[in-house]
């Protein structure tokens, strides 16, 4: 048996907006890779990088956990939004325990919320062209 195999790794999958997360944890040292980067490198902003490691700072693993994501589609707060809720799933198959605290925070709730689509006729979603009575 190699070293690899030791420690279970638990993966899930995380989506919001257009952007899909695949994530894999297992127990280590804390590191964090998003598409073979650190995640203070590929996050561009404070809030995405807040949003994206929240899970474990709600159950306060973030040093006790190795993370690794593959992230693809949409926009940078998608990717984040995308990466919460797949980090969240995989520590909660990890351990069932901590379903509350992350379901309480609100980490398990997928946002439904997508770009609606642009209608015939109109120049935009929801947007009319000008009317003119005369």
């Amino acid at each position: 048996m190699n070293s690899k195999t030791t420690s279970k790794e638990y993966t899930a999958t995380g989506r919001r907006k257009t952007s899909t997360a695949r994530v894999r944890i297992k127990t280590g040292k804390g590191s964090f890779l998003v598409n073979n980067r650190e995640l203070n490198d590929y996050c561009k902003t404070e809030q995405q990088r807040k949003v994206a490691s929240s899970p474990l700072q709600t159950v306060e693993m973030a040093n006790q956990v190795d993370v690794t994501i593959n992230v693809s589609g949409g926009g940078g707060t998608g990717q984040s939004g995308a990466i919460r809720l797949g980090l969240s799933r995989a520590l909660e198959k990890m351990d069932g325990d901590l379903r509350s605290s992350l379901k309480k925070a609100g980490h398990l709730r997928r946002d439904p919320r997508k770009i609606e689509r642009k209608k015939t006729g109109q120049p935009g979603a929801r947007k009319r062209f000008q009317f003119s009575k005369r």
